[in-house]
């Protein structure tokens, strides 16, 4: 399956988190309805994540935060048909594989593959050698794994271009997608960026941050689909939940601009 719309499942403050409110079962409850609300739109898969954890750990979370998401994402997995991706925030991909293979997950996230960047957590380094040994020990190979190059909220420790940390993410990395974002949360990518990353990447190349129905043509195609939050909620507010007509119209926008790309 071709995945081309990926929308985000932007998890209450799940608890034991400072923001936390809410319980495991109101918790589950909110993926749910917000689960069903993208697939109803026409997402192709949704990513479950726990976008409101803040402050991140920069990299291994708590016991029970995996136990939430896993929970979280069981239920996610039996409500809706379409893939199911995970991402552990801020850069916990050995949880996310974990919880991936207990959901019966297609994909995780990770932000920070390989290398290094200097984030609001710190120093995060890729651990790209442990992921993929990780996988295969796990056997989890069919679990693909979506990495972020030149991550939001980051910089590099060094000199780094794009092409260069594309290259190594897939090369190096063996990623099975990237993801090129905006500088932060709901700022659009570059759109010679994205083309920089088409043009350097053999995996299939995501735009993760700031697409919109308006603006999504200036990067699909060369991007192969595109990951997205906060324009999919009610009046395009990340802390809303999850408007089916939005998606529908960014679902439509993305089928005119693959039409455009063939003709």
């Amino acid at each position: 399956m071709q995945l081309r719309l990926i929308g985000v499942v932007h998890l209450p403050a799940l608890p034991g988190s400072p923001g936390s409110r809410l319980s495991f079962r109101e918790c589950v409850a909110h993926a749910v309805a917000d689960a069903r609300a993208l697939e109803s739109g026409g997402v192709d898969a949704v990513l479950v994540e726990n976008f409101n954890d803040v402050p991140f750990r920069a990299d291994r979370v708590d016991a029970h935060t995996v136990a939430a998401m896993t929970a979280c994402c069981l239920r996610v997995r039996e409500t809706v048909t379409c893939a199911v991706g995970v991402n552990v925030l801020r850069n916990d991909v050995a949880a996310a594989l974990g919880i991936a293979l207990a959901c019966d997950a297609a994909f995780v996230r990770v932000n920070v593959h390989v290398g290094a960047m200097l984030t609001d957590q710190g120093v995060i380094q890729g651990r790209a050698d442990e992921t993929l040994r990780l996988r295969r020990q796990l056997g989890a190979e069919h679990v693909r794994i979506f990495a972020d190059v030149l991550v939001k909220h980051a910089v590099p420790l060094g000199p780094l271009t794009l092409a260069e940390a594309v290259s190594d993410t897939v090369e190096r990395g063996l990623a099975d997608a990237v993801i090129v974002s905006g500088t932060a949360t709901g700022v659009p990518a570059y759109p010679a960026d994205v083309r920089v990353a088409a043009e350097s990447s053999a995996a299939p190349v995501y735009v993760g941050s700031g697409v919109t129905s308006e603006n999504l043509g200036l990067f699909v195609p060369p991007a192969t689909g595109c990951v997205v939050g906060s324009a999919l909620k009610y009046a395009g507010r990340v802390a809303n939940p999850v408007d089916p007509a939005r998606v529908r119209a960014l679902q439509q926008a993305l089928e005119r601009a693959l039409s455009n790309s063939s003709v």
